[in-house]
């Protein structure tokens, strides 16, 4: 499908939240993508593992019909919230209710004035430590070294982690979740790094 590759995270229109929350019952464990897109991720995911509930976060709204209409063909437990994710990741999940976030290489702004639109910065770990739980996980990937190294500091600085291969170093024993994003489809084809990180919440 055609969608806008990029919008602005800081346009005032995306202040105020406009998602649909879909009901989290307790007792099922939750996983949610920040930046999900198609999902494809997520679907890959719950055929993995079809017993928990996958969240995807998507600011472009054309994506939310997409996923919505894919899962209920699928019948899946993929759901996608519109949301500008470092505003409002607070009004989708309670406390602590997230098993495992991920973010899949998001949007790299390579322009220096485009810079504070980047997602993995100190706003946006605060927001996955208040929804993470006591042993979660989070999961980085991206194919940008700058990307990679501004989302280890911010993890590194908040204190609410540990890192799974130790301090300041990347994960090395790749992707161990069974699910794929398109873009780490086409790294893996085509021999491109990709730079990993994975922290567990304290």
């Amino acid at each position: 499908m055609r969608v806008r590759q990029h919008v602005n995270p800081l346009d005032p229109h995306f202040e105020e939240f406009r998602g649909v929350v879909p009901a989290l019952p307790d007792g099922v464990d939750v996983e949610c993508e920040v930046g999900c897109a198609d999902a494809q991720f997520l679907f890959e995911r719950a055929a993995h593992a079809p017993a928990r509930i996958y969240i995807g976060l998507e600011i472009r709204r054309d994506f939310i019909a997409h996923v919505t209409k894919r899962a209920a063909e699928r019948a899946a437990p993929v759901h996608a919230v519109l949301c500008q994710a470092q505003l409002h990741m607070d009004k989708v999940f309670a406390p602590g209710r997230l098993a495992r976030v991920y973010v899949n290489f998001p949007d790299p702004w390579f322009k220096r004035r485009h810079q504070a639109r980047r997602m993995v910065d100190d706003v946006m770990i605060a927001q996955i430590a208040r929804a993470t739980r006591r042993g979660g996980e989070v999961f980085v990937q991206t194919d940008i070294w700058d990307h990679a190294i501004e989302g280890m500091s911010s993890l590194e600085r908040d204190g609410r982690f540990v890192n799974a291969a130790g301090e300041w170093t990347f994960w090395r024993a790749g992707n161990p979740y069974g699910a794929r994003s398109w873009r780490e489809q086409h790294a893996d084809e085509h021999g491109l790094p990709v730079w990993r990180l994975l922290f567990r919440r304290l």
